[in-house]
């Protein structure tokens, strides 16, 4: 597994998420922000060298 990042987009925290490759390159899955405990919609894409990017919205 590897580790990427997103933006809370209600507190604004950096939050470290770990990824599971094995799901795609294209996933979307709803997590509570550890810090405002608001439920965001992480988006995640996965380049085909590898290099992850996230972003989240809220639910």
């Amino acid at each position: 597994m590897d580790d990427t990042v997103y933006i809370c987009d209600s507190c604004g925290e950096e939050i470290i998420i770990s990824i599971d490759l094995s799901q795609g390159s294209h996933q979307q899955f709803v997590e509570d922000c550890p810090v405002c405990c608001r439920a965001n919609v992480i988006h995640l894409e996965v380049s085909e060298n590898g290099a992850a990017t996230a972003w989240a919205e809220l639910e």
